[in-house]
């Protein structure tokens, strides 16, 4: 079963997102760490993603005069391909809306696989660069 509680453990949060992000980081010679990832997200909107009570993901929201910017949607490796990234993505909506906001934008690396899901979801590329796509979706 899927569920969702705000963050308790922002050490471990920043575990899973520094395992899953590091073959990118590594692709586009980025130096972060997991320190790092720990620090940035202190100030977002944090929550834990459990599958059968276990935290296995994690969404980052951040909200703004122009509506929800989803910073991070994180699955650990062995829960991923699962359903529980367009489970977490109903969630990040639920919440979004319940904020007030009439869209959610989000970056993704354009190596990623999460573009994919993001896409099938209904967002939309509104523009890019030689390492992401942005995008956005309508929720109101």
């Amino acid at each position: 079963m899927i569920s969702f509680q705000a963050t308790t453990d922002l050490s471990k949060s920043a575990e899973i997102t520094y395992a899953n992000m590091r073959s990118y980081y590594q692709h586009y010679s980025v130096d972060w760490q997991q320190s790092n990832i720990a620090q940035q997200i202190s100030e977002l909107d944090n929550w834990d993603i459990l599958f059968d009570g276990e935290v296995v993901g994690a969404i980052r929201l951040q909200f703004d005069e122009s509506g929800c910017y989803l910073r991070d949607l994180q699955i650990s490796q062995a829960f991923q391909n699962q359903g529980i990234g367009a489970k977490a993505l109903g969630e990040a909506t639920r919440v979004a809306r319940q904020s007030g906001a009439k869209q959610i934008r989000l970056r993704v690396f354009k190596i990623s696989p999460a573009y994919g899901l993001y896409k099938r979801l209904g967002f939309e590329v509104i523009d890019e660069d030689d390492r992401f796509y942005n995008m956005t979706k309508d929720i109101a």
